[in-house]
């Protein structure tokens, strides 16, 4: 028994060490940064492992980050807002028997305030660079957006990368390693998606302020501003501001407001197109508030954009979450559009929630990801403009309507022409432009003779057929310009402008012995005749007046009535 204690005692110490040896290996492999073999002339790394350290002091010099510990990682990452000081550690090795040049890609530099490079060779610093978006002086290194570095590489040599990546928020960044050929092809349209994310945007942008000005309804307006600050935060977000006109930095940063300023008018646009003020008003209450807030965001942001950009991504939480709920209150409402908005928001919600995960490094390095924010917009936008479409419509549909109306309480229903309300409104507009010109004006009057015995012997199915018959002639018999209207029961008014007393005579006479000649069947055996009277007056030009012209008019045509019918009559003094 006393024998076996000490072998059972070196037996535990034993495995205690193995344990031990075995824990120190296993975290020694978990922190080990690959090597990059380069054994060729054709250098396209773009997937590799590297590793990270966090600066949390964000004070650190290279001699204080070397000897720490950096966590394996792709190279591709995003540790959001807490990690603004972020170095990374990448091995290369030379495999080939001649010296190569490789270069080092940061192709979201734009965004960050610097960007560091350290080269180390057996432990020792044989170059350093320092690229300072607000120091024009080291702007050498960065190119259309991106910062690019040149390594050299002798021939059979390691050396150590150290690369530290200072954002002004949100830390993301992917690192490439090319060769020459392939680092210009890599820089040639890079920002290509981008560009056509934008064009699409502007398109909109200029379609909807051009209804704005021509229909002067706020939805366009707001729409068209939602579009300029979503199509604006893109191009600068994304790089192609960077691209095309070479602009980084702080200089940039209070330009991300325009993030801010988007969702303001995006839930502007949903007060109006939802009319929640007058129809819904707790759904009004909660788009007020998250409103108010926003705005109160974007007024901050002016004095403090950091801090402002550092809430944004909750803020942008809250207004998703309030947004999505007054949406699916206007769907259970069925109100028309609510589908249509629900699906393009819901669009940007999910893209965008991807982007604050992404943000806030809590999910993977990828295109959808770290683009969501801009797609989701694209998208929204889209889906957004369908809306506007059907509310063009709509509204063309209403105003269709109302013509319609309006034609309705201006016409006639036997006749389709003119009643008496709608020939006085014109005729007054009518002998005030004559007047301004110096035109002549002429008023007949016409009415059918015995109407009452007509409609008393052969009932009033045969009378309307008259007057329908009197009004056809009348129509076909008249010019485009003359003013025709059912001035009574059975008596019709014509006003003709640019036209003699005399030529409204000869007109006249042309219409009754028109209707003089025709017929009206009762069945196959009977048919009936009928005539009408006519009284014409031409426009007093000293002293130009409707309703006189037409008491004349009146007078003329009682004077054909007593001298037998079936006749015209020229008004004279």
């Amino acid at each position: 028994m006393i024998c076996t204690r000490p072998r059972a005692v070196f037996s535990f110490l034993l495995i205690l060490c193995i344990f031990l040896f075995s824990g120190a290996s296993f975290a020694t492999t978990q922190t080990q940064i690959p090597t990059q073999v380069i054994g060729s002339d054709t250098i396209k790394l773009e997937t590799f492992r590297m590793g990270y350290f966090v600066d949390k002091t964000e004070a650190m010099t290279f001699a204080d980050v070397q000897p720490q510990t950096f966590v394996p990682s792709a190279n591709g990452l995003s540790l959001g807002t807490t990690s603004k000081a972020t170095w990374v550690k990448i091995e290369l090795e030379n495999a080939n028997s001649s010296p190569i040049k490789v270069y080092l890609h940061h192709p979201y530099a734009y965004h960050n305030s610097k960007v560091e490079l350290y080269e180390v060779v057996d432990g020792q610093l044989t170059r350093s660079r320092v690229l300072d978006m607000d120091d024009k002086t080291t702007l050498q290194w960065m190119y259309r957006g991106s910062a690019v570095f040149d390594i050299e590489l002798q021939a059979s040599q390691h050396k150590t990368l150290f690369v530290k990546s200072q954002a002004f928020s949100h830390q993301w960044f992917v690192l490439n390693l090319y060769d020459e050929n392939q680092s210009k092809r890599a820089l040639l349209g890079q920002y290509t998606d981008i560009a056509l994310l934008v064009g699409m945007i502007l398109a909109l942008i200029i379609y909807n302020f051009l209804l704005f000005f021509s229909s002067r309804l706020r939805e366009h307006f707001f729409y068209a501003c939602y579009l300029v600050s979503g199509g604006f935060w893109i191009a600068l977000s994304y790089g192609l501001l960077a691209d095309l006109f070479d602009v980084y930095g702080s200089i940039t940063l209070k330009w991300h407001l325009s993030l801010v300023s988007m969702p303001i008018f995006i839930l502007l646009f949903m007060i109006n197109i939802f009319e929640t003020k007058k129809k819904y008003p707790v759904e009004h209450w909660a788009l007020l508030s998250i409103l108010t807030l926003l705005t109160g965001e974007f007024i901050y942001g002016l004095f403090d954009i950091v801090t402002a950009l550092k809430y944004s991504s909750t803020l942008a939480a809250i207004m998703m979450l309030v947004t999505l709920c007054v949406t699916l209150s206007m769907l259970i409402r069925k109100h028309p559009i609510a589908f249509f908005f629900l699906l393009g928001h819901g669009l940007f919600i999910a893209f965008s929630v991807l982007a604050v995960l992404f943000y806030k490094g809590k999910i993977a390095f990828n295109y959808v990801n770290s683009h969501g924010v801009g797609i989701g917009i694209v998208l929204e936008a889209l889906v957004l403009a369908l809306i506007i479409a059907y509310r063009i419509r709509s509204l063309e549909s209403l105003k269709a309507n109302q013509a319609d109306l309006q034609l309705l309480a201006s016409t006639d229903p036997l006749t389709q022409l003119f009643n008496r309300r709608h020939f006085s409104l014109a005729a007054n507009q009518l002998l005030e432009l004559a007047a301004q010109a110096q035109q002549p004006v002429s008023i007949a009057i016409i009415d059918i003779d015995h109407f009452k015995v007509i409609n008393d012997t052969y009932g009033h199915a045969l009378g309307d057929k008259s007057i329908k018959q009197v009004a056809d002639v009348i129509r076909s018999q008249c010019r485009h310009e003359d003013l025709l209207a059912r001035y009574g029961g059975e008596e019709f008014v014509i006003m003709m402008p640019d036209t003699f007393g005399q030529e409204g005579f000869s007109l006249s006479e042309r219409i009754r012995q028109t209707i003089e000649t025709m017929t009206l069947k009762m069945d196959r055996e009977q048919s009936v005749s009928f005539t009408i009277s006519v009284g014409i007056a031409e426009v007093d030009a000293t002293a130009p007046d409707l309703q006189d012209t037409i008491n004349r008019a009146d007078k003329a045509l009682y004077q054909a009535k007593n001298s037998g019918r079936n006749q015209s009559q020229l008004y004279r003094v």
